[in-house]
């Protein structure tokens, strides 16, 4: 996730304009940022790694003449974040300059041609290949306007984008564009704007176009016209009156990030379905070669190797060893040798007892693989090979989107191993590729059909003292992370157990009206849990048990119920299932009078052991 700005002002210069406005969208992305506009028919550039505040103390980002410009603040996906890749990225002849904000899947094929046919990259991002293509297509089309060359170029690309660029060829002109990237037009006095969010231009106006998938924008100083990129036909849209608060608008009108970041779930599944497949090929491979191999990681990514622990074994046969990263070396330090191999999951690739971990075992000489959400961090400098989950700054501390895009990621790798090992029927392969890539719509449906639901719960149960989670199979990992969000969010004690170890203990504090949520897919544990629910209910407890549709065995027995879309193969369950949980500890935050994106004391990355 990158934050995108254009505009075009009447009069006085717009660089600084561009900065102010990507300040707002600083949220969105941090590790590098640029500025391009236009002056007496030349491309004026600046950009670098970094923050915008060191950036601007280098470089001065407000000198760039004329009153037309671009700009951008980059989370990385593709290439480190260092000055060559920060964007705007620009074309051989330096007439094109492009700003992004999405992920060109079929990037590395289109580079390929376009080198072919004498093109020089500059950069190792997806996006430089927009600006190419757009130059290519201009050369083979030069009576064409650029916003034509520019609808013509998105024909060819496959992903997700919100793009604007700009020209000196048309120098009053910026073109911008989207696809599964958010991207509004801005209308004010005497000026146009384009940006990712509201927020970048919400102090220089409240009137806004929302921009719809598939569309391309043309803005000058007479206006905006919108087309349909497939057709090229005309689209009419009235602007909308914006009245959130600036704080609001930051948020996208959600009271918390937290619950922002739960809403943007299928769009960050999305983006981690659309990997690059050469990494996960290089990762397949040392995985499958390894004698033996630890999932080390701490809080919430532990709960994701957990799962990922039942993925490898049920898809590809690889035992692997989910390890909390604090214990890795008390626990596994002296056996790791060069027949080990380390996958390290950690969100800020900086989380202090994943990196000693992955230090220990590197000093006997470990192969150490790297899943995390920023590339440039610490464990992506350490990793042999590491993968990036794509899913986006992430600012409420509770780590929501980037616990399902890790499971996704997970899920790839253990499909595409079983693959690799042919364990696994075709069919049965088949079917699960198609429910992993339905994820996205089936999470989205949850959010839409179950949040209400959710709120009651979250009301009736507002008082409890205590709450039970359990599942079995790999439903105990999602059980674990439900756990963990409640207490981290709403600070409500809670334990969590695989179900069939409830009786040995657990269940003694079980009395009337004891909440016990049950995570029950209709896998082959169902027929278990169900007995395990009994057992619960005839010692009193109250049952909330989180199923798929038309699960009519459990609903009789359960108090209450949230239910999830039929059909998801068990090894990918904990990422619809989670998401009621997440809904879940974040309402009752809400009714036990707390603040979900300011627990006490945590922080989001933990650089401390």
């Amino acid at each position: 996730m990158c934050g995108i700005f254009g505009c075009i002002i009447k009069e006085g210069a717009a660089a600084p304009l561009i900065h102010q406005s990507l300040k707002r969208l600083e949220y969105r992305g941090y590790d590098s940022v640029g500025e391009a506009t236009i002056h007496e028919g030349k491309l004026h550039i600046k950009k670098d790694s970094g923050k915008i505040d060191e950036v601007h103390k280098i470089r001065n980002l407000d000198d760039l003449p004329g009153n037309i410009g671009i700009g951008h603040t980059r989370w990385a996906t593709h290439g480190a974040p260092l000055m060559v890749n920060a964007h705007p990225h620009v074309d051989c002849e330096g007439q094109i300059a492009v700003v992004h904000n999405g992920i060109v899947e079929n990037f590395a094929e289109l580079k390929l041609e376009l080198e072919g046919k004498g093109h020089v990259f500059q950069s190792r991002t997806d996006t430089e290949v927009i600006a190419h293509l757009i130059e290519e297509n201009l050369k083979n089309n030069p009576s064409l306007s650029l916003a034509e060359v520019v609808i013509e170029t998105l024909r060819r690309i496959e992903g997700s984008y919100a793009i604007a660029v700009i020209s000196p060829k048309e120098p009053d002109k910026i073109i911008c564009a989207r696809n599964e990237s958010p991207l509004v037009v801005g209308l004010g006095e005497n000026a146009l704007y384009c940006a990712s969010d509201i927020p970048a231009f919400l102090p220089l106006t409240n009137k806004a176009v929302i921009i719809e998938d598939g569309e391309l924008v043309t803005l000058s100083l007479e206006g905006i016209e919108i087309r349909k990129i497939a057709t090229s036909s005309l689209v009419m849209r009235e602007p909308k009156i914006i009245d959130w608060t600036p704080e609001m608008a930051v948020k996208h009108g959600y009271p918390h990030f937290m619950l922002k970041e739960i809403h943007e779930q299928p769009v960050c599944l999305r983006n981690t379905l659309r990997l690059q497949e050469h990494y996960l090929d290089l990762m397949t491979t040392f995985l499958d070669r390894a004698r033996e191999v630890f999932l080390v990681a701490c809080g919430t990514s532990y709960h994701a190797c957990l799962a990922a622990s039942y993925m490898f074994s049920k898809l590809a046969f690889l035992v692997t060893y989910p390890v909390i990263a604090s214990e890795f070396v008390e626990q596994h330090g002296k056996s790791v040798n060069i027949d080990s191999t380390i996958l390290a999951v950690s969100q800020s690739g900086e989380t202090a007892d994943t990196l000693a971990a992955v230090n220990a075992a590197r000093q006997r000489a470990a192969t150490i693989l790297g899943l995390t959400n920023v590339i440039g961090s610490t464990l992506t400098r350490v990793s042999r090979v590491y993968i990036s989950q794509q899913s986006g700054p992430e600012i409420g501390v509770a780590a929501t989107k980037t616990f399902t895009s890790q499971l996704a990621v997970l899920a790839q790798l253990a499909l595409r191993l079983a693959k690799k090992r042919g364990k696994v029927s075709q069919d049965e392969m088949d079917f699960i590729e198609a429910k992993l890539k339905k994820l996205p719509e089936i999470v989205e449906a949850v959010v839409k059909n179950q949040e209400e639901k959710v709120k009651d719960i979250a009301k009736k149960y507002r008082d409890a003292k205590v709450f039970f989670f359990l599942g079995r199979g790999i439903s105990t990992a999602t059980a674990y992370e439900g756990r963990l969000k409640l207490m981290e969010i709403a600070y409500v004690p809670s334990i969590a157990f695989p179900a069939g170890e409830s009786k040995h203990g657990p269940i003694s504090l079980v009395e009337q009206g004891f909440p016990v949520i049950f995570i029950c897919p209709k896998d082959e544990t169902h027929k278990t849990v169900i007995g395990n629910i009994m057992e619960m209910k005839a010692r009193g407890a109250t049952i909330i048990a989180v199923i798929e549709e038309g699960d009519e065995e459990v609903k009789r027995l359960a108090d209450d119920y949230v239910e999830i879309p039929k059909g998801v193969p068990d090894v990918l369950s904990p990422i619809p299932f989670v998401i009621p949980l997440q809904l879940l500890a974040y309402y009752m935050a809400l009714e036990r009078g707390y603040d979900p994106d300011k627990p006490r004391n945590l922080a989001k990355s933990v650089t401390v052991k």
